[in-house]
């Protein structure tokens, strides 16, 4: 009888593979600027000004809380993911052991290996499936983040009146600012602002949330 081994296919391992990849832009470092002096920028109203956005990644409380939400969600997809292909890979083993020694009817064979491959492609799908869903938690956290980067912008500069702000990102070369004088650098304002904004917008939610809790008590 013909040996037929099963071996996951290489779309599963590079499924699962890309499961344990999580760029989040920023570093992780998660450096905190809360016991840095705040440095206002002396630009005047109308100068071009600009800030590090690494930084504010780093250190922006709202950012670092969500990608802590996000990598304990991946964490939690790609044990999950493991374990159902390390279960896999062990059945596909015994069953290549069992033809090997010639413990099986062709008859038993061919429908232990159909199950398996069926396993297999239900196992691909799967985990493309959860590849997919890290790529959306992913988008939808830089997207929080950016909204909320964006909207404190917009009313920064509301006070501010510059011309223009420029952000720069890249430890290797910043770009679009390789060089720019630190005088026109508003990262610590924008930082202060930011977690000042977060710091409010957490105790007002769990202010309603107590609020809520207390009148469902009384009802």
């Amino acid at each position: 009888m013909k040996n037929t081994p099963l071996i996951l296919s290489i779309i599963a391992l590079v499924a699962v593979a890309a499961l344990g990849i999580i760029s989040l832009t920023a570093d992780g470092s998660k450096k905190t600027a809360k016991d840095q002096t705040v440095v206002e920028a002396t630009a005047q109203p109308g100068a071009i000004v600009w800030f590090d956005l690494d930084r504010i990644l780093n250190e922006y409380d709202m950012a670092n809380d969500l990608r802590s939400v996000v990598e304990s969600k991946v964490q939690s997809i790609q044990d999950e993911v493991n374990r159902r292909m390390t279960q896999l890979q062990n059945d596909a083993n015994k069953f290549q052991s069992d033809l090997d020694k010639g413990l099986l009817v062709r008859s038993v064979a061919e429908q232990r290996g159909l199950k398996l491959q069926e396993r297999q492609e239900s196992f691909n799908a799967y985990a493309a499936e959860k590849q997919q869903e890290i790529a959306e938690e992913q988008q939808v956290m830089l997207n929080q983040i950016g909204d909320a980067i964006k909207n404190h912008l917009d009313k920064f500069n509301a006070e501010k009146k510059y011309a223009m702000i420029i952000s720069t990102q890249g430890s290797i070369l910043p770009a679009p600012v390789s060089t720019a004088d630190p005088e026109l650098d508003i990262t610590d304002e924008l930082l202060q602002g930011l977690n000042d904004e977060y710091v409010k917008s957490k105790s007002k939610a769990g202010s309603e949330s107590a609020t809520r809790g207390s009148d469902q008590t009384k009802e």
